[in-house]
């Protein structure tokens, strides 16, 4: 008893110092705790609904009464325009598992969220959250009654599990994410009672709440479906039967099946026995051209008139090879709702065959600083000479000076958007005017005297520089296949300018997981991804760190905590990057922080390890003309998951 008094009177004097938690007004589009819904309108909630098909399962005695498959206090989510209708299959396309996060950004469903603009937090699968004033100590409430697909309840004994004997499992968690470390130490879990648990750092972790907007172990952070999983771990079942079903299933170790099928990004596309707790799951009718996913009977989430949501029965992913194969099926009427994979280069056909094809088109905004971005491999070490060369900043000057982006900006994205830099967008936190202007004039001129003060002056038969060792100076950018047609036309662009300045450019397109594996591992010279997680670069600084762009091996070094990987120089520009962002994750003072951040930012301006064509563009979405519910003008970027930040739950077909 005296335990359970000192515990209440420590939430008490946290919920005083709660940081900034949940929406204090009714907006469209928004995620509330039912409590809070009931609240901030009046409006009381009592009585529930569900799909057709549910309630007919539910005749049968094959489900439950609603009423037992939500939890307590559900997640209401006011729709973006009008309550919707049950039904209907939801038509989109893929380019297989290289492309998951495509279904992955509709389904998966995170602790905490943020609000439709990522400026704010809000509940989701946690219905609070509550932060010490030191930002050491971190409480969570699992959602009373919230079930697994399967039924089963989630309670703390899933973050137990997770934490025990996954987190700290080596041979499953070989190296702990930074996030998850302080001090140099992981952060210790503390069990308070089946719905709540705490998480204490050794040192202040400010990022933490923003981390888990995004991160993902089985599509959610420190909860996993445990009574799925232990029978197949071996402190559960035994060493031996572990082994086995592990060799059964084709692999060689029971942790590589356990992360395969359980806790991969992609484990929910390939397993449809895992549970989950999304709105829609995966389904026994996927085949290797069709992935499908079905509503989830105990999806925690509802709309203002009680309905359970999704409102929407299916998701049918077709399976594409590329973006023109994607294009024709939206032109010919065969997708319902998609952006992914769609750009502005593909706006004339699309504008074109809107009646013809049902469907109109409209546009988000991207959280973009720049589409097509050069990032330079300051881990590259295949060939001294070469990496040398892509570390020496005159050398990313020149060839940046080298790009016309006012023509790219014409010809490949039709006068949309903006010519820039590599840099934050207008209107987004740290932006810097400065450096969206940053070396983005065309100046040919100064870009061959900048390569001519580094030496390279000698030049070949076919008018190409020569390197110090005589070679010809040759550089490969690569990228991943089919991504665009917009990048297939500037990467063209590009190699044409940078080959007027004498460097001979090698363009190599790859299918995605190898030009991932590529780049992850530092064997990539130039990376062209783009410059995007411009919302939010303190909660998602991955590219800024290095994350599979310009130092992904520095990156490996960083997130391990500081080990593996590769370090870099102390003292150099990009030790500086990594012992600012250190300081700005654990100031709890907000202007201490944001200086921290600015001065992080000012390092890139100087260095420019990315180099930016034409950024700040409207995301082309298609909607069929009966598709309801899709907001327009919204902020699209990978840290508020878009599409999931337009609340896909609440989108329907109108009948």
């Amino acid at each position: 008893m005296k335990r359970f008094v000192l515990v209440l009177v420590a939430l008490l004097v946290f919920q005083i110092l709660v940081m900034g938690f949940g929406l204090k007004e009714i907006r469209p589009g928004e995620y509330y705790n039912l409590s809070d819904y009931e609240r901030l309108t009046g409006k009381k909630i009592t009585k529930f609904n569900e799909a057709p098909m549910l309630k007919e399962m539910v005749e049968k005695g094959l489900l439950p009464p609603v009423e037992e498959r939500l939890p307590k206090n559900p997640l209401v989510v006011t729709p973006v325009k009008e309550i919707g209708q049950y039904g209907g299959t939801w038509r989109r396309a893929w380019y297989g598992f290289s492309d998951k996060w495509g279904p992955n950004k509709i389904c998966f469903e995170y602790p905490i969220f943020r609000s439709n603009d990522g400026s704010e937090l809000v509940p989701n699968v946690f219905e609070s959250m509550i932060v010490s004033p030191d930002g050491r100590s971190f409480t969570f409430k699992i959602r009373e009654g919230l079930k697994w697909s399967d039924g089963v309840p989630v309670t703390t004994e899933d973050v137990r599990f997770w934490y025990e004997d996954i987190l700290l499992n080596e041979e499953i968690t070989p190296s702990i994410s930074a996030d998850l470390r302080s001090g140099g130490e992981v952060f210790k879990l503390e069990i308070v009672d089946d719905y709540t648990f705490r998480m204490i750092f050794k040192e202040p972790n400010m990022v933490l709440p923003w981390r888990i907007t995004k991160s993902w172990v089985a599509g959610t952070s420190f909860v996993v479906p445990s009574h799925y999983i232990k029978q197949f771990h071996p402190k559960y079942v035994g060493e031996e039967k572990a082994q086995q079903i592990a060799k059964e299933n084709g692999f060689d170790n029971w942790w590589q099946f356990v992360q395969a099928r359980c806790l991969n990004s992609d484990s929910w596309l390939r397993n449809p026995d895992l549970p989950v707790l999304f709105p829609w799951k995966l389904s026994r009718r996927t085949t290797d051209t069709m992935l499908v996913l079905e509503r989830n009977p105990y999806y925690f989430k509802i709309d203002p008139e009680g309905n359970q949501l999704p409102y929407i029965d299916e998701i049918v992913h077709y399976l594409v090879q590329n973006s023109q194969m994607l294009v024709f099926k939206a032109i010919t009427g065969e997708i319902d709702m998609q952006g992914r994979n769609l750009s502005v280069a593909d706006l004339q056909l699309l504008l074109a065959n809107q009646e013809k094809g049902g469907y109109r088109v409209i546009f988000e905004r991207q959280a973009i600083g720049s589409d097509v971005t050069l990032w330079f491999n300051q881990n590259y070490e295949e060939d001294e000479i070469l990496a040398s060369i892509l570390r020496d900043v005159r050398f990313r000057q020149a060839i940046s000076l080298a790009i016309n982006r006012e023509e790219i900006w014409q010809l490949v994205y039709h006068g949309l958007g903006e010519p820039r830099q590599a840099s934050l967008i207008k209107g987004v936190k740290y932006y810097d005017p400065e450096w969206e202007k940053a070396y983005a004039e065309y100046d040919p001129e100064r870009a061959n005297k900048l390569l001519d003060e580094m030496g390279l002056t000698k030049r070949d038969s076919e008018g190409y520089r020569l390197r110090p060792d005589g070679k010809r100076l040759e550089i490969t950018i690569e990228y991943p296949t089919g991504v665009f047609t917009a990048w297939d036309d500037a990467l063209q662009m590009i190699k044409n300018y940078v080959e007027k300045i004498g460097v001979k450019v090698l363009l190599k397109s790859e299918e995605r997981s190898l030009w991932d594996t590529r780049n992850q591992t530092g064997q990539i010279q130039i990376a062209a991804w783009w410059f995007d997680r411009n919302s939010d670069v303190f909660g998602d600084p991955s590219l800024l760190l290095g994350y599979r762009t310009w130092a992904p091996l520095s990156y490996i070094w960083y997130n391990q905590g500081r080990q593996g990987g590769k370090a870099p120089e102390e003292g150099t520009d990009m030790w500086k990057i990594y012992e600012l962002y250190d300081l700005a994750r654990k100031e709890p003072d907000d202007q201490k922080r944001d200086e921290y951040m600015r001065q992080l930012l000012e390092i890139h301006k100087k260095n420019l390890w990315a180099i930016g064509t034409v950024g700040a563009l409207p995301q082309p979405v298609v909607v069929k003309n009966n598709f309801e519910n899709v907001p327009e003008d919204f902020l699209w970027d990978d840290p508020l998951r878009s599409p999931k930040n337009l609340r896909p739950e609440q989108f329907f077909f109108k009948k």
